[in-house]
Protein backbone atom coordinates (compact mmCIF):
# COMPACT_ATOMS: atom_id res chain seq x y z
CA UNK A 1 0.00 0.00 0.00
CA UNK A 2 2.62 2.37 1.07
CA UNK A 3 4.97 1.63 -1.76
CA UNK A 4 2.60 1.84 -4.60
CA UNK A 5 1.17 5.46 -3.43
CA UNK A 6 4.35 6.71 -3.19
CA UNK A 7 5.87 5.38 -6.83
CA UNK A 8 2.52 6.43 -8.27
CA UNK A 9 2.50 10.03 -7.00
CA UNK A 10 6.61 10.33 -8.47
CA UNK A 11 6.33 8.42 -11.13
CA UNK A 12 3.62 10.38 -13.00
CA UNK A 13 4.58 13.62 -11.84
CA UNK A 14 7.53 12.97 -13.81
CA UNK A 15 6.02 11.63 -16.78
CA UNK A 16 3.75 14.50 -16.72
CA UNK A 17 5.51 17.39 -15.21
CA UNK A 18 8.89 16.47 -15.53
CA UNK A 19 9.26 15.92 -11.71
CA UNK A 20 8.17 19.14 -11.28
CA UNK A 21 5.44 20.20 -8.36
CA UNK A 22 2.34 21.18 -10.27
CA UNK A 23 0.04 23.82 -9.37
CA UNK A 24 -2.91 23.28 -7.46
CA UNK A 25 -6.34 24.24 -8.77
CA UNK A 26 -9.49 25.31 -7.04
CA UNK A 27 -9.65 21.93 -5.12
CA UNK A 28 -13.31 20.08 -5.42
CA UNK A 29 -15.55 18.60 -2.88
CA UNK A 30 -13.73 14.98 -3.04
CA UNK A 31 -10.35 16.99 -2.74
CA UNK A 32 -11.62 19.13 0.62
CA UNK A 33 -13.01 15.62 1.92
CA UNK A 34 -9.82 13.69 1.81
CA UNK A 35 -7.86 16.72 3.22
CA UNK A 36 -9.74 16.62 5.89
CA UNK A 37 -9.88 13.47 6.53
CA UNK A 38 -6.06 13.81 6.74
CA UNK A 39 -6.59 15.70 10.14
CA UNK A 40 -8.72 13.20 11.93
CA UNK A 41 -5.87 10.83 11.49
CA UNK A 42 -3.52 13.24 12.59
CA UNK A 43 -5.58 13.45 15.54
CA UNK A 44 -5.76 9.50 16.12
CA UNK A 45 -1.67 9.01 15.71
CA UNK A 46 -0.61 11.41 18.01
CA UNK A 47 -3.65 10.44 21.08
CA UNK A 48 -2.44 6.41 20.09
CA UNK A 49 2.09 7.27 20.30
CA UNK A 50 1.15 9.48 23.61
CA UNK A 51 -1.13 6.95 25.42
CA UNK A 52 1.93 4.19 23.87
CA UNK A 53 -0.78 2.59 21.40
CA UNK A 54 2.08 1.70 19.00
CA UNK A 55 0.26 -0.26 16.76
CA UNK A 56 -2.72 1.26 16.51
CA UNK A 57 -0.33 4.64 15.69
CA UNK A 58 1.31 2.57 12.88
CA UNK A 59 -2.15 1.75 11.96
CA UNK A 60 -3.03 5.57 11.45
CA UNK A 61 0.47 6.20 10.11
CA UNK A 62 -0.05 3.87 7.33
CA UNK A 63 -3.66 5.61 6.88
CA UNK A 64 -2.40 8.04 5.45
CA UNK A 65 -0.99 5.97 2.39
CA UNK A 66 -4.43 4.20 1.80
CA UNK A 67 -6.10 7.46 1.85
CA UNK A 68 -3.65 8.79 -0.88
CA UNK A 69 -4.03 5.46 -2.81
CA UNK A 70 -7.70 5.76 -2.66
CA UNK A 71 -7.46 9.14 -4.18
CA UNK A 72 -5.27 8.13 -6.90
CA UNK A 73 -7.64 5.43 -7.84
CA UNK A 74 -10.90 7.66 -7.62
CA UNK A 75 -9.46 10.56 -9.44
CA UNK A 76 -7.80 8.28 -12.06
CA UNK A 77 -4.63 10.99 -13.85
CA UNK A 78 -4.15 8.41 -15.94
CA UNK A 79 -6.96 8.75 -17.90
CA UNK A 80 -8.23 12.39 -16.89
CA UNK A 81 -4.71 13.92 -18.61
CA UNK A 82 -6.24 12.86 -22.23
CA UNK A 83 -9.23 15.72 -21.37
CA UNK A 84 -8.79 17.93 -18.12
CA UNK A 85 -4.92 18.72 -17.51
CA UNK A 86 -5.86 21.38 -15.02
CA UNK A 87 -7.58 18.93 -12.99
CA UNK A 88 -4.64 16.64 -13.06
CA UNK A 89 -2.47 19.12 -11.81
CA UNK A 90 -4.28 19.64 -8.48
CA UNK A 91 -4.55 15.51 -8.17
CA UNK A 92 -0.72 15.45 -8.19
CA UNK A 93 -0.34 18.52 -5.99
CA UNK A 94 -2.47 16.61 -3.53
CA UNK A 95 -1.13 13.61 -4.40
CA UNK A 96 2.73 14.65 -3.62
CA UNK A 97 1.38 16.53 -0.16
CA UNK A 98 0.02 13.36 0.88
CA UNK A 99 3.43 11.86 0.15
CA UNK A 100 5.47 14.05 1.74
CA UNK A 101 3.27 13.73 4.98
CA UNK A 102 3.98 10.23 4.89
CA UNK A 103 7.31 10.92 5.20
CA UNK A 104 6.67 12.41 8.79
CA UNK A 105 3.89 9.68 9.95
CA UNK A 106 6.31 6.83 9.11
CA UNK A 107 9.29 8.48 10.46
CA UNK A 108 8.78 6.95 13.97
CA UNK A 109 8.10 3.59 12.89
CA UNK A 110 10.36 2.98 9.90
CA UNK A 111 13.08 6.23 9.70
CA UNK A 112 15.24 4.67 7.33
CA UNK A 113 11.81 4.61 4.70
CA UNK A 114 10.83 7.97 5.86
CA UNK A 115 14.44 9.43 4.60
CA UNK A 116 14.45 7.30 1.56
CA UNK A 117 10.92 9.45 0.58
CA UNK A 118 12.83 12.56 1.45
CA UNK A 119 15.33 12.13 -0.95
CA UNK A 120 12.87 11.26 -3.85
CA UNK A 121 11.18 14.19 -3.17
CA UNK A 122 14.68 16.19 -2.86
CA UNK A 123 13.58 17.92 0.16
CA UNK A 124 14.49 18.21 3.77
CA UNK A 125 13.22 16.78 7.24
CA UNK A 126 9.80 18.10 8.42
CA UNK A 127 8.98 19.06 11.70
CA UNK A 128 6.57 16.67 13.51
CA UNK A 129 4.14 20.03 13.79
CA UNK A 130 3.98 20.10 9.94
CA UNK A 131 1.88 17.09 9.57
CA UNK A 132 -1.47 17.40 8.45
CA UNK A 133 0.08 20.56 6.27
CA UNK A 134 -1.15 20.58 2.45
CA UNK A 135 2.05 23.01 1.44
CA UNK A 136 5.17 21.15 2.80
CA UNK A 137 5.81 21.13 -1.45
CA UNK A 138 5.93 24.18 -3.12
CA UNK A 139 4.38 24.54 -6.77
CA UNK A 140 7.69 24.44 -9.01
CA UNK A 141 9.68 22.06 -6.79
CA UNK A 142 11.65 19.60 -7.89
CA UNK A 143 11.76 16.48 -6.89
CA UNK A 144 14.20 13.34 -7.65
CA UNK A 145 14.38 10.57 -9.10
CA UNK A 146 11.58 8.22 -8.47
CA UNK A 147 12.24 4.52 -7.56
CA UNK A 148 11.10 1.72 -5.55
CA UNK A 149 10.17 2.03 -1.95
CA UNK A 150 10.43 -1.32 -1.27
CA UNK A 151 11.70 -4.17 -3.30
CA UNK A 152 9.49 -7.59 -3.62
CA UNK A 153 10.63 -10.47 -1.85
CA UNK A 154 10.98 -13.29 -3.76
CA UNK A 155 9.27 -17.06 -2.62
CA UNK A 156 12.43 -18.39 -2.91
CA UNK A 157 14.60 -15.92 -0.87
CA UNK A 158 11.64 -16.26 1.93
CA UNK A 159 11.85 -20.18 1.86
CA UNK A 160 15.86 -19.67 1.95
CA UNK A 161 15.28 -17.73 5.02
CA UNK A 162 13.04 -20.15 6.88
CA UNK A 163 15.37 -23.21 6.25
CA UNK A 164 18.48 -21.13 7.42
CA UNK A 165 16.39 -20.37 10.70
CA UNK A 166 15.09 -24.09 10.54
CA UNK A 167 19.02 -25.12 10.51
CA UNK A 168 19.41 -22.99 13.54
CA UNK A 169 17.04 -23.96 15.51
CA UNK A 170 17.59 -27.50 15.16
CA UNK A 171 21.93 -26.97 15.98
CA UNK A 172 20.58 -24.72 19.44
CA UNK A 173 18.65 -28.17 20.46
CA UNK A 174 21.31 -29.93 19.69
CA UNK A 175 23.69 -27.66 21.92
CA UNK A 176 21.18 -27.50 24.04
CA UNK A 177 22.60 -27.87 27.76
CA UNK A 178 20.23 -29.09 30.53
CA UNK A 179 21.42 -28.11 33.72
CA UNK A 180 21.76 -30.27 36.91
CA UNK A 181 19.95 -29.42 40.79
CA UNK A 182 22.76 -28.43 42.38
CA UNK A 183 20.76 -29.81 45.87
CA UNK A 184 18.06 -31.69 47.10
CA UNK A 185 14.78 -30.08 46.99
CA UNK A 186 13.04 -28.44 50.42
CA UNK A 187 9.70 -29.34 51.80
CA UNK A 188 7.58 -26.29 52.21
CA UNK A 189 7.71 -26.86 55.44
CA UNK A 190 11.35 -26.15 55.08
CA UNK A 191 10.76 -23.40 53.32
CA UNK A 192 8.60 -21.35 55.44
CA UNK A 193 11.78 -21.55 57.79
CA UNK A 194 13.47 -19.74 55.46
CA UNK A 195 14.17 -15.34 56.72
CA UNK A 196 13.26 -13.86 53.06
CA UNK A 197 12.82 -9.96 53.29
CA UNK A 198 12.67 -7.20 50.60
CA UNK A 199 14.93 -4.29 51.09
CA UNK A 200 14.45 -1.06 49.04
CA UNK A 201 17.01 0.12 47.18
CA UNK A 202 17.57 4.03 48.32
CA UNK A 203 20.38 4.96 45.19
CA UNK A 204 22.89 3.37 43.05
CA UNK A 205 25.71 4.77 41.78
CA UNK A 206 29.04 3.62 39.38
CA UNK A 207 32.02 2.19 41.37
CA UNK A 208 35.36 1.79 39.80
Amino acid sequence: VLGNFVNRALVLTQKYYGGVVPACGEPTEYDQQTIAELSTIKESLEHNIENYRFREALKDAMNFARIGNKYLADSEPWKLIKTDTERVKTILYIALQITANIAIAIEPFMPFSAAKILNMLACEKFGWERLGAMDLLAEGHQIGEPSLLFEKIEDDVIQKQLDRLAEIKKQNMAAEVKAEPQKAECTFDEFQKMDIRVSTILEAEKLP
